[in-house]
This record gives structure tokens, C-alpha cells and sequence, in this order.
């Protein structure tokens, strides 16, 4: 007894099976995790270290050069890259992708290990290195919060109050704030009272810092239990501070009489933030990996309104991004689609094939899903756009299934044979076809799915969404299709169904067997159409992940090397004044200094520099994006002529960084930016596509050097060292000490002139403690000079890498636009010992192709394999590969027609299509031999075969394309939408004609034999009825 009878004679346990279904999806779509996009493990750790007063040179040679070098030797390593600024090494350590999320807190701490054991050798003076390994957490939930008003003290307490709060959400894992005021105490000497006590600013910096070091006081045993002593603290407040005693000549002086001490902001901050233009600080909630972001983001929102009393008036919190509303709005939207498909298919089905059919396909249909979503909660895989969308890339599959079953049952009890008859029959006949059809289906999307690297791990929930979804609706199609129709589809009912002597049925006849008749003609005009369609490709848009669907772009904002951050600020509060008069903005979010804190996946934080602007500016809906985009451009190239100014959209999926970058590697600095600058004018000149040509070394900058007049020096007493503290002294300070306010810790900064002109600087005087008094510092330098120093540096697996990047104009082909300049920078004279190699889009798409090309030789292995072991014989398997390469023809058609571009998400289409192609071959070819088997002639076998799968093919195809429509508004989906839609109306020609006319032509043996040229005649009741879709 087969599994179809079994499924009708055992009712009770396919409806266990059914209700299982859909009590479990019941259950999994209440308690699985919801995400915006699919996670994937970003496998980067930084390593920043400090080195102050070293050039950029002395911080790549001394610091950055052992830290590679330790790292280096680490196994998991990809490459390492290094940014070095004066007094600042920042490593970037990137882990090969073969490795896993799982696998990356072993190799954080080998990190860790071997950084701290390269730390015992760097120069005395290096800070101890910082390692962050956790630079690729999302903080999904971001808010501005501004307070007009506020002292700079409030502005903290309010921050550490709704950090500790939000802190304490069930499900949150931490809480980021970022750019809060910078506060310092100034402790600013009075230079001729110094110079006549002959005390030196060394000396209160020293006073300072003792006053306020934590030191051990010991501890004393009273009673036989040890009592530990604390010291006095240090000082707790500017007051104190002020009040701070200081010898001198055998007299004690307070500090507030030789200097002025008071508290203010720093002048150069690390970073300032403005919402709407008005002065704010960022809070980024970041929820636990595997807890719904959802109810995250609610209890996070609940909260703060719980804590709006607690609140000052006078404080807002704005939100830049809400990840759980965003999620909350894409699933819902996306259920909703997926209903639609669903609706749109019962349809079809409804008017093609009558109520009954249209009752069994759609029950069968809506159980996979359910049946589909309660296995993804079981298995942890969550509901996001990828998982989503995979339900949607298998409807045609999962349709074919159950039409399969359902069309050959129904045709058969409509001729007079009981349901368990026809169920055995028709399963017996298509179960091994479609079971085998099924797994070529899984297995075109695993080479993308097991991909070993970021695009594989962001993909791999399609590929186990389409594996279950697939498999599902095979099993249910054999077991669940075959009881449903048991109930709805009456036997013997004649007029239920159409025959298939049908008007239409025998057009389709008539045509295929003239088909056959002109097979050259056919297979030659088949060639011809692939080949212009292949050429017709060629001019498709290439992308490789679409731009997002949030109404959010970006603003970047670079000005020369050297630039103060109060310039990048005062240029970027231009943008906002523009900015504030447009209708379709709905905020601005300002950052200079750096990029905001990591709030989506896919957004990369820009390293910290005081010469870059940011904006994240969110609009009324995506169709405001483009022409604000040109338009603000257009104002920034025009007004902000200082610095570099471009424009970005938000994309989904892993970045690929510039559109157009290409690298030179080498030992000399100098060598390199003449590479660079000859690589940007070739660049320059071979397109006029490509846009804000820069390169990632920025400029030279200007560097004020003292002339040490050795001899004279050292005749005064006076070090190089001595110089040095000097003019730091005299500029921006020196820090001597932390003010503790509760668990602030506020630099103490002792400075003497306070000036920023160079002109000033020769009059500073230099505390000789060989003469116990000050000297002029012209007595011991020969004057200052400017020198043109690189600031910085940047490595690549230890050799200076300098990187030359590109933008392409709106609506140009990346592609093309790479195609057109690769060969103007190939051409390029290298010296010897130096290297080139592009990066960019390029770069990450090549890698991505490379990791899918490693696996998609044993996908398409196992492929064949399974399409020879179905039919036993290479003739069949070989014809329905040849339907393969002609399944692009309706792609390039759609593609070019409606403007979309070829993207990641359209390849995984291209993939479906062909998965669906294969699997109508292999059931159309297994039916045509099975026809030949019994006796019918070769011709007129292939014929009824054939017709006999009209019906179930054009419904198939039609629920598939009809079903795609709602996804053509989804910016993710849409290219892939239309991919799906144009590919299968071409596939649908194909297995109807090409299918059969190749069969027809491979065996010429049969053909011989058989009545060539006498017409068919199709009959009413085939001997062996067809039930393959």
C-alpha cells in the first residue's frame, strides 16, 4: 500500500499531521524571533593604542608594525589593516569567513593574548593597547536626546540615568551613549608670577597629580581582624583644587594665587552631535541576539514612557532609528504579501480549475507555510526578509506539488475511479519525479546558502527556509493533497473538469505537433532568441544588494587633512540650514567627528577623524530621496568647495564599500601617492561616469617644527623633552591629574599660554631645572619651520597601502563603469617590490562569486546526478539541462523592460526559475517515457505527454507570476519579483515546446520508426492517464 493510499485508509493520522501543522505554526509565529535583516557575525576587532607626541611614521613603525606582527601569526587571520595618525595606531584585525560566530570568543581572546604579550616590547611611553571586540554590535534601537538649557553636569546625570534604566529592560544587552560634553579643569598659570617665584609649570603638574592619585594607606590588625586604612581622597571639587598648597623657597602658596583654575568645555571635542540642529547625545539600546527585538523594543518604549515623570522638562528623546518598528512594519507588511500570493493564488486556481481543486491546492498551499513557519521556530531560524522571502522564492514550487497530485487525481475519478485508486496511481507515478525535482530545487540554492563568508551567513536562512518549505510540501502534497481530495472532488462527476479533447487542449496539440514537424526551424529560432537575449543581458544594470527600502540616505563630509573639528561643524551646520527648509525632510542627525553609533547591521561606523561630517537624514517617504539627493549635492560641491562632499544610500545586505577602489601596496609613502595621483588621473580621464575621486591617505598636512640649537640647549640646562612640555604647555596642555565627580573622571589640564598662533610660541619661556629659572625659548631654538608630513597612514598586511576610490554618477552601471576604466589603471608602470589589486564592489562581489563558485560545483553534481539517477539514462537529463541556459531569455526581457537592475536578491530568482524549469523537465520527460511505455506511438506519446501537463505547467506558472506582484513594491524584492515573473512565462514556452521538440529530435531511432508527418490526433482518455505537473 502506497503512501497516498495509506494517507486516505489512516485519516486519523494525516490529520494529526494536518492539525500539527497548524497548531505548530500557530505556536511558531507567536514565539519566533523577529530580526530586520538575517544576522551575521561581522568578524572584526580593533586594537587602538595611543602614542602620544609620535608622528604618524613613528606610530606605524614603532607600535602598528609589532602589533601586525603578532597578529599575523594567529591561523584564523584574513588580513589586517592599520590606521596610523600622529599619537594614534588604530589595527583592524579581520577574521576569515570560515569561521563562525561561535568560534570567534576563542579567537577574541587568543587576540587579546598575543596583543598584550606583543604590548611588554613597544617604547616606554605607549599606552597599554585597547582591544574592542565588539565593534560589530547593533544598537537597533537609537534615540537622540537634546536638552536646551542644561548645564553640561545635568547633561551627564540625565545620560547616566537613562542608561542605568534602560539597562535594566529584560532583554536589553547594553546600552551606548556617544557624543556627551567634554568637560575639563583648567589650571592656567600666570607666567611672570612663575617666572619671579622661579616655580615651573612642571612642578604644579606634579602637585596636582599627587593630590589626587588613589594610593594604598595599608591596613592594622585590631582584635585579631585586619582594618584596611583609605586614604584621603583627592580633590572633590574646583574649589579644592584651586586651594591646592605648593612650596616655594621655603614658602607655601595656594595655586589659585599664581593661577587661574576653573571648569569649561574643551574646545576640541572628539565628537559633537545635533539633532534638527539642536546640540544632543546619542543613546543605542542593543537587545540580546536570541530575544525577540520586537518585545525588546516595546518593553524599551514602555519603560521610557514609565520614566517621563522621572524626566526633566525640557528633555526630548528623538528616535534616528527604531529597529523593532521597523521589523514590526516589514514582517506585517510582508505576511501581508504572502497572503496576497496566497489569495491571488486560490484564485487562479479557483477559475482555471474549479472551486474543488482551487480548496485542496490552497489548503495544501497554506499548511506548507504554517507547516514551514512552526519548523523555522524549532529550529531557531528567525522571521526576517531573507527567511520571508525565501516562502515566496518556493511558491511556485510549492503550488507545483500540490497541483501535481491534485490535477492527476482529479482527472482520474472524474473518468470513474475511487479517490484511493486515483491517489495511489497518480503518487505511484510522480511521488520519485517530484521527489527528485524537489531536491534539485533545494540544491540550486545551496551553494549560496553554505557560501563560507558574510553573503552566505547573511543568506543561509533562504536556504534552510526553501530546503523545509520544499521538502514540506512534497510530503504534504503525497499525503495531506491525497485526503483533502478524498473529501472535496466527486467521482465520476463529468463536466467537473475539463478533458483533454478541449478546445484548448487540442490548439496546444495542433501547435506542438507543428512544432515538431519544423523542429530545425524551432531549435534554430530558439538559439537565435537566447543569443540576442544573452547579448540583451549584457546591458542589464549589474548591483549587488539593492538600496533599502527606509527612507534614510547619508551625507559625508570630508575637509583637508588638519582641519579643526569647529570647521567640519561650522560646514555641516550650512547642510542643516539647507536642509531645514525642505518640506520631505522629516529629521537630521549631525555627526562630526565620526559616524554615529553601529545602529543597523549594515551600517559601518567611519573611523574617528575631526575632519569628517555625517548626516543620516530620514525623509517623508523613498520617492523624496532621489531628487533631495542631486539637489543637496549639487549645494554641497558648490558651497562647501573646502572639503569632499558626497551622498549614499542606505543598501540592504553586506557593503561593498566605493563603487570603483583600487589599491597600491608598497614601502615607500612617496611612491605610493604618485601611484595613487597617476591611478586618479587615469581614472579621471577614461570615464566621465566616475565621481569624488579621493584617495584614503587624505592630504599632506603642515607640520610647525622647532630648530633644537643643540649647543646653546645644553648650556642652559634645557632638553629636547623640556622644549617639548613647553609648547604643549603653552598650547593645548598638558593633563595632570583626574577630577572625580561620582564615576566621572574629568582631565585636570595645566596650560600656559592658551594660544593656537604660531607667532606667539618663540615667547614662551622654558623652566631649566639645571638653572633653577625660566630661559626664553628663542635662546634654545633657531627659530620653527614648516614641513609637509603624511598624518595618515594607513597598512595592509604590514606594507603602506594606499587606496584610490571612486563614485559612480546616479544611474550608471557600476559594472560598465568598472569595465570601462579596469584596463586605464592595468596599464599602470609599477615599480618593482609594489602591488596593485581593485577593491571596492568589485572586490566583494568577486569574493562572493568565488565563495558560490567553491560550492556550486558539488550543487550541480548532486543536481545531475539525481536528474541521471531519476531516468537511469543521459538522453532525458541532457534535455532538460539544455532548458537551463534559455531560462535567462525571459529574465533579460524583464529586466530590460522594467529598469531593474540584476542584484543579489534577482540571482536568487535566476536560481528559483532554474530549480522550477528542472523540475517541470523532469516531470514532463518522466511522463512522456511513461506514455511511450505503454505502447502509445512515439509521436503521438509525446503529444498526449505533453498536453497532458498544459494545464498543471500554465497553472503553475500563473499562480507564480500572479503571485509575485505584491513583492514588486518591495525594494528588496522587486528585481528578483521580476526576474521570477518574466523567467517563468519564458520557462513555460520552453517545457511546453522546447522540452518537447528536443525530445523529439534526440531520438532519431524512434522517430524513424514512428509515422512521421501523419497528423495526431489527441485523445479524450489517454490509456495511462498523466498526473505530472
Amino acid at each position: 500500500m502506497g503512501i497516498a493510499r495509506a494517507s486516505i485508509d489512516k485519516a486519523l493520522v494525516t490529520w494529526i499531521v494536518i492539525l500539527g501543522c497548524l497548531l505548530g505554526g500557530l505556536w511558531g509565529f507567536a514565539t519566533i524571533g523577529r530580526l530586520e535583516d538575517p544576522a551575521f557575525t561581522i568578524k572584526q576587532a580593533v586594537v587602538v593604542t595611543a602614542y602620544p607626541g609620535a608622528s604618524a611614521e613613528q606610530v606605524a613603525r614603532e607600535v602598528s608594525e609589532p602589533l601586525e606582527s603578532a597578529v599575523q601569526q594567529m591561523a584564523e587571520i584574513d588580513y589586517v589593516t592599520s590606521s596610523n595618525r600622529p599619537g594614534l595606531s588604530r589595527v583592524d584585525v579581520h577574521i576569515q569567513d570560515t569561521y563562525d560566530g561561535e568560534e570567534l570568543p576563542q579567537i577574541w581572546d587568543e587576540l587579546r593574548n598575543r596583543i598584550s604579550d606583543a604590548a611588554r616590547g613597544l617604547p616606554q611611553g605607549v599606552a597599554p593597547p585597547l582591544v574592542n571586540d565588539g565593534f560589530g554590535d547593533v544598537y537597533g534601537i537609537f534615540y537622540a536626546v537634546t536638552m536646551p538649557g542644561f548645564t553640561d553636569a545635568e547633561v551627564h546625570e540625565v545620560a547616566d540615568f537613562l542608561r542605568r534604566e534602560l539597562l535594566a529592560v529584560n532583554g536589553v544587552a547594553d546600552v551606548a551613549v556617544a557624543g556627551l560634553p567634554e568637560e575639563a579643569i583648567f589650571v592656567e598659570p600666570d607666567m611672570p608670577i612663575l617666572t619671579n617665584l622661579g616655580l615651573s609649570p612642571a612642578a604644579i603638574i606634579q602637585a596636582i597629580s599627587e593630590s589626587n592619585d588613589v594610593v594604598a594607606a595599608g591596613e592594622v590588625t585590631r582584635e585579631g581582624t585586619n582594618i584596611r586604612i583609605e586614604a584621603p581622597e583627592g580633590s572633590d571639587s574646583v574649589g579644592e583644587i584651586a586651594g591646592l598648597t605648593i612650596g616655594v623657597g621655603g614658602e607655601v602658596i595656594e595655586l589659585s594665587d599664581v593661577a587661574r583654575v576653573y571648569r569649561a568645555r574643551v574646545e576640541d571635542p572628539g565628537q559633537i552631535i545635533r539633532f534638527d540642529g539642536t546640540e544632543a547625545f546619542t543613546l543605542g539600546v542593543a537587545g540580546l541576539s536570541d530575544l525577540n527585538i520586537v518585545d525588546i523594543g516595546h518593553r524599551v518604549d514602555d519603560r521610557l514612557a514609565a520614566l517621563q515623570p522621572e524626566i526633566p522638562v525640557g528633555v526630548d528623546l528623538h528616535p534616528i532609528y527604531q529597529q523593532h518598528l521597523v521589523v514590526e512594519e516589514a514582517s506585517n507588511a510582508f505576511l501581508v504579501n504572502l497572503a496576497m500570493s496566497v489569495g491571488i493564488v486560490a484564485v487562479v486556481l479557483l477559475v482555471f480549475m474549479g472551486w474543488r481543486s482551487a480548496v485542496v491546492v490552497g489548503a495544501t498551499l497554506l499548511l506548507t507555510v504554517v507547516g514551514t513557519i512552526f519548523f523555522m521556530a524549532i529550529f531557531g531560524i528567525e522571521m526576517e526578509r531573507i527567511s520571508l522571502g525565501a516562502l515566496i522564492i518556493a511558491m511556485g514550487m510549492l503550488v507545483d506539488n500540490a497541483i501535481v497530485v491534485a490535477e492527476g487525481m482529479q482527472m482520474q475519478m472524474l473518468r470513474g475511479r475511487t479517490s484511493r485508486d486515483a491517489a495511489e496511481d497518480v503518487a505511484s507515478r510522480t511521488q520519485i519525479p517530484l521527489l527528485g525535482a524537489t531536491v534539485i530545487g533545494i540544491m540550486a540554492f545551496a551553494g549560496i546558502g553554505l557560501s563560507p563568508d558574510a553573503t552566505g551567513e547573511f543568506l543561509f536562512s533562504l536556504f534552510a527556509v526553501i530546503g523545509i518549505s520544499l521538502l514540506l510540501s512534497w510530503g504534504l502534497a503525497i499525503t495531506a493533497t491525497p485526503l483533502l481530495a478524498h473529501y472535496v472532488f466527486k467521482r465520476g462527476a463529468a463536466g467537473e473538469g475539463e478533458q483533454y479533447g478541449g478546445p484548448i487542449f487540442r490548439a496546444y496539440a495542433a501547435t506542438l505537433g507543428l512544432a515538431l514537424k519544423l523542429r530545425w526551424l524551432v531549435l534554430a529560432a530558439l538559439v537565435g532568441v537566447t543569443a540576442a537575449c544573452y547579448v540583451g543581458f549584457g546591458r542589464v544594470e549589474q548591483q549587488f544588494f539593492p538600496d533599502s527600502n527606509t527612507p534614510i540616505f547619508y551625507v559625508h563630509y570630508r575637509l583637508p587633512q588638519g582641519a579643526d573639528i569647529r570647521q567640519t561643524s561650522a560646514d555641516m551646520e550650512r547642510v542643516e540650514a539647507w536642509l531645514e527648509d525642505r518640506n520631505e525632510v522629516v529629521s537630521v542627525a549631525t555627526f562630526v567627528g565620526g559616524g554615529a553609533t553601529r545602529f543597523m547591521l549594515t551600517y559601518p561606523p567611519e573611523e574617528s577623524l575631526p575632519t569628517y561630517g555625517h548626516l543620516i537624514i530620514r525623509t517623508e517617504s523613498l520617492e523624496d530621496i532621489p531628487p533631495l539627493k542631486r539637489e543637496l549635492e549639487v549645494f554641497g560641491r558648490s558651497e562647501l568647495v573646502a572639503g569632499e562632499f558626497r551622498t549614499e544610500r542606505l543598501a540592504f545586505g553586506p557593503g561593498g564599500g566605493a563603487p570603483v577602489a583600487v589599491r597600491f601596496s608598497g614601502s615607500d609613502p612617496d611612491v605610493l601617492r604618485a601611484l595613487a595621483e597617476e591611478a586618479e588621473a587615469r581614472l579621471g580621464a577614461a570615464s566621465d561616469r566616475l565621481q569624488d575621486l579621493r584617495t584614503d591617505w587624505r592630504e599632506r598636512e603642515l607640520v610647525l617644527k622647532p630648530v633644537y640649537a643643540a649647543e646653546r640647549a645644553q648650556t642652559a640646562g634645557i632638553a629636547r623633552q623640556d622644549v617639548g612640555q613647553a609648547l604643549q604647555t603653552a598650547t593645548e596642555g598638558a593633563q595632570a591629574g583626574v577630577y572625580r565627580e561620582e564615576d566621572r573622571l574629568i582631565p585636570i589640564v595645566v596650560r600656559t599660554g592658551g594660544t593656537e598662533d604660531d607667532t606667539q610660541l618663540i615667547d614662551q619661556p622654558v623652566y631649566s631645572d639645571a638653572a633653577g629659572r625660566f630661559i626664553p625659548l628663542e635662546e634654545v631654538i633657531d627659530g620653527f619651520g614648516f614641513e609637509v608630513h603624511d598624518t595618515l597612514l594607513r597598512r595592509r598586511d604590514r606594507l603602506p597601502t594606499i587606496t584610490v576610490q571612486a563614485g559612480v554618477v546616479d544611474g550608471e552601471n557600476v559594472s560598465d563603469v568598472f569595465n570601462e576604466v579596469r584596463s586605464a589603471v592595468e596599464a599602470m608602470d609599477l615599480p618593482e617590490g609594489y602591488a596593485m589589486e581593485w577593491g571596492g564592489e568589485y572586490e566583494s562581489s568577486s569574493q562572493a562569486q568565488e565563495k558560490l563558485g567553491s560550492q556550486l560545483p558539488l550543487s550541480l553534481l548532486v543536481m545531475v546526478l539525481i536528474s541521471i539517477l531519476l531516468f537511469g539514462k543521459l538522453r532525458q537529463p541532457l534535455i532538460i539541462w539544455l532548458l537551463v541556459p534559455m531560462s535567462v531569455n525571459g529574465v533579460a526581457i524583464a529586466l530590460l523592460g522594467s529598469g531593474l537592475p540584476f542584484s543579489f536578491t534577482a540571482l536568487l530568482g535566476l536560481l528559483s526559475l532554474s530549480g522550477m524549469l528542472i523540475k517541470n523537465g523532469i516531470v514532463l520527460v518522466e511522463e512522456i517515457d511513461l506514455t511511450r511505455a505503454a505502447g502509445v506511438p512515439f509521436r503521438q506519446a509525446i503529444v498526449e505527454a505533453s498536453t497532458s501537463r498544459l494545464r498543471p505547467v500554465v497553472l503553475a506558472a500563473a499562480t507564480t507570476i500572479l503571485g509575485m506582484i505584491p513583492l514588486l513594491w518591495d525594494a528588496f524584492f522587486a528585481s528578483m519579483a521580476a526576474t521570477i515573473m518574466g523567467g517563468l512565462a519564458f520557462a513555460t514556452i520552453l517545457t511546453l515546446i522546447a522540452a518537447p521538440v528536443l525530445y523529439y529530435s534526440f531520438f532519431p531511432r524512434a522517430r524513424k520508426a514512428d509515422k512521421a508527418g501523419d497528423p495526431v490526433e489527441l485523445r479524450d482518455a489517454p490509456q495511462e492517464p498523466a498526473a505530472a505537473a
